[in-house]
């Protein structure tokens, strides 16, 4: 009745460069040539390397930045969270109400009042 089609693989519609040949390399062994020792004294101290990530200074304002914000986003998301705990709990109430008076005017039809 129905069969899926499975979809075919499309041909590439763009331009499509040939794989890149990798050519091998030899590597040829070096000797070492002794240098002259020269006295500890009159060589530069290494550098030592850069880090490779900035450091993060705090300065107090920094600080008290982080912290006002972050008591301003706890204090906004409490206010959010208990406006919707609060609208929940008032829809529960009016339904439980209008339950109770549907119930009660049921209640007069069955009697015949």
């Amino acid at each position: 009745m129905l069969r899926p089609k499975m979809p075919t693989m499309p041909t590439p519609t763009g331009i499509t460069a040939p794989p890149a040949t990798v050519t091998p390399t030899t590597v040829t062994p070096t000797t070492v040539t002794p240098t002259a020792v020269t006295p500890i004294a009159s060589t530069p101290p290494a550098a030592a390397p850069a880090p490779s990530r900035p450091t993060i200074q705090l300065t107090p304002g920094t600080a008290l930045a982080l912290v006002g914000g972050a008591t301003s986003v706890v204090l906004v998301l409490g206010a959010v969270l208990v406006s919707m705990l609060l609208a929940v709990a008032i829809t529960g109430v009016s339904v439980a109400v209008v339950a109770i008076v549907l119930r009660l005017l049921v209640n007069d039809l069955r009697k015949g009042r």
